[in-house]
Formats: C-alpha cells, sequence, structure tokens
C-alpha cells in the first residue's frame, strides 16, 4: 500500500469472535504499529463489550474518526445488517452498524471476517503481486473468500466464498463437519483409543485439544499426524472444486489449523492435485497464509481505504 493511496494518519481495525476482540493498528505506510488484544466474557453480551473496547482504543490508539469491523458471519451486502452467525447469534437481532455508529460516535465499516482476511492477506500478505485469489481460513469455523481482479467478491447478496459448507462426499457431509477444530478434535477423541501406541491415548478424552495433536504429530505420532493429514485430505477435496471452477491464480490457506505446518499443507495440495484437473492445477499456487492470527484485522483497517 502506497502512502498515496492513504489519506488518513492511521487505520484501526478491529476482529471480533466468540472469545476476544483484537484490534491493530496500521500507519499511514501501511505498517503494522500496534496491536491489542482482550477476552470476551461469556456471561456479558459482545456488542456492549465492543463499544467498550472501541472506547478504549480511542485512549490506547489516539484519535480516529474511522474504524474497520470484521465479524463472524454474513454480512448483506445491501443493508449491512449481519444476516447470519452461528457463534455470536446476538448480532442477527439488531442494526449492528447503525447501533454500533451511534455508541462510539465513529464512521464503520463492517465486514465478514473471511473476507477481511483475505483481502488483508491479498494486500500485504502471502497473496501480494497476485490478480486472484481464493482464502481458505480453517479454525473454529471454515470461512472462504475471493479476490477478483483486486476486489472482494461478495455474491448477489454478500454471502459468497462459504467454503465450510462445501459438500465433500455423496452423503452431504460439509467441510466444516470434519475439518474445523471441533470436528478435528471430536474425531481424534472418537478413535484414539485404538491406537494405545499413540501419545494421546495417555490422556482422557476432556482433555484433547488441537494443540496435543499437533504438539504429538510434531513429534512423530503416527495416529496424530494420520489425523492431521486426513484433514488435510477433506480440505484439499473442496479446494480441487475451487481450482476446477475458477482456475484461480493463488490460494492462501490461513488459521488455526496451520499450527500444524507441513502436516496439513502437504496432505491438502497433494489431494488437490489428485482431484484438480491437471492444467488448472498447475497454474494455482497453494500457499500458508502470512498474517497469521492478524489477518481479519488488517485487512479490515485496509478496507477503509479500498480504492
Amino acid at each position: 500500500m502506497s502512502e498515496s493511496t492513504v489519506n488518513i494518519e492511521k487505520l484501526i481495525g478491529v476482529e471480533v469472535s466468540n472469545s476476544a476482540l483484537k484490534a491493530v493498528c496500521i500507519n499511514r505506510n501501511g505498517v503494522l504499529t500496534d496491536v491489542y488484544q482482550v477476552a470476551t466474557d461469556k456471561n456479558q453480551e459482545t456488542f456492549a463489550q465492543l463499544v467498550n473496547f472501541i472506547n478504549q482504543l480511542k485512549s490506547k490508539f489516539g484519535g480516529f474518526d474511522k474504524i474497520g469491523i470484521a465479524v463472524p458471519g454474513l454480512v448483506h451486502a445491501q443493508t449491512k445488517r449481519v444476516a447470519f452467525s452461528t457463534f455470536i447469534p446476538e448480532h442477527e437481532q439488531i442494526d449492528f452498524l447503525t447501533e454500533l455508529e451511534t455508541a462510539t460516535g465513529l464512521k464503520i465499516t463492517i465486514e465478514n471476517d473471511a473476507n477481511a482476511a483475505a483481502y488483508g492477506e491479498f494486500l500485504q500478505g502471502a497473496g501480494r503481486d497476485s490478480k486472484s485469489m481464493f482464502y481458505a481460513t480453517l479454525g473454529t469455523g471454515i470461512g472462504g473468500a475471493l479476490i477478483l481482479n483486486g476486489k472482494i467478491w461478495r455474491g448477489a447478496s454478500g454471502f459468497a466464498g462459504e467454503f465450510g459448507h462445501i459438500a465433500i462426499n455423496s452423503d452431504g457431509v460439509k467441510l466444516e463437519d470434519v475439518a474445523s477444530t471441533a470436528n478435528i478434535v471430536r474425531r481424534t477423541r472418537s478413535r484414539f483409543h485404538q491406537d494405545q501406541t499413540s501419545s494421546l491415548s495417555k490422556l482422557t478424552e476432556e482433555e484433547i485439544r488441537l494443540s496435543n495433536v499437533v504438539r504429538a504429530a510434531q513429534k512423530e505420532d503416527d495416529f496424530a499426524q494420520m489425523m492431521l493429514e486426513r484433514t488435510g485430505t477433506y480440505i484439499g477435496t473442496a479446494l480441487a472444486g475451487v481450482i476446477n471452477l475458477l482456475n484461480i491464480e493463488k490460494i492462501v490457506v490461513g488459521g488455526e489449523i496451520l499450527q500444524a505446518g507441513h502436516l496439513v499443507l502437504d496432505a491438502i495440495i497433494q489431494r488437490a492435485r489428485e482431484l484438480a484437473f491437471a492444467p488448472s492445477f498447475e497454474a494455482t499456487e497453494i500457499v500458508e497464509g502470512e498474517l497469521g492470527e492478524n489477518a481479519a484485522a488488517v485487512g479490515v483497517a485496509l478496507l477503509l481505504v479500498e480504492p
């Protein structure tokens, strides 16, 4: 992002999740200068906590008159209302944008978190220098976003990119049903008793987390590696459809599951190669995201000065 693109002193972006509120501050040259995060209180409404958080940012980051907010949910392209949110359903019940602008006195841009993360990776991460890009975020939920000619493709209503809802078999099992963080853990818990040689067998079912599976796999635990590689296979199956349909230039994969690094990414690439139309696959580069957990907040901040 060149200085001429930015006509304000700083860009502020916030990512809202069901567990935390994260803010980034980007200076006029596009450099990330500060990050601030707080955990959310599940006993209080997220909206009220967000208003308080933004007021804290006014002191922490200094004066600003506009802010970008990335939310986990479908944002209607015309009304800018949150039409659906699995993890924070309260956002569906209010005119989120209007009420937030009224409560904070700021001009606000609202965007789906996957779209925001994709835009951040496109401009300042692994997708830079590409013209078309598909982004897949793999974590608590599975999301996706499409960038065409430098613009987010939102679809007719703003709901494009729902990658997690792609069916990966003839029974209609969706990608999110098997490849989200919770479902990786569920699949691991349902099978780990079958392999007493795995270090995971020393844990109770309740103790198993994704981090346990990743650590075990990194220590050459065959069972843990199999579970992560199988996850990559599911994701690669869905991405092959993206490649076949769009002949996309670059696919960027981000999110919590990428803690496993090459164990998942290699399986994704291998499966996509097996199922995708060969000429299209050869024209597509599949890479890990570079912005990590800051991607959505950075992206929605950059959307404040979208050309």
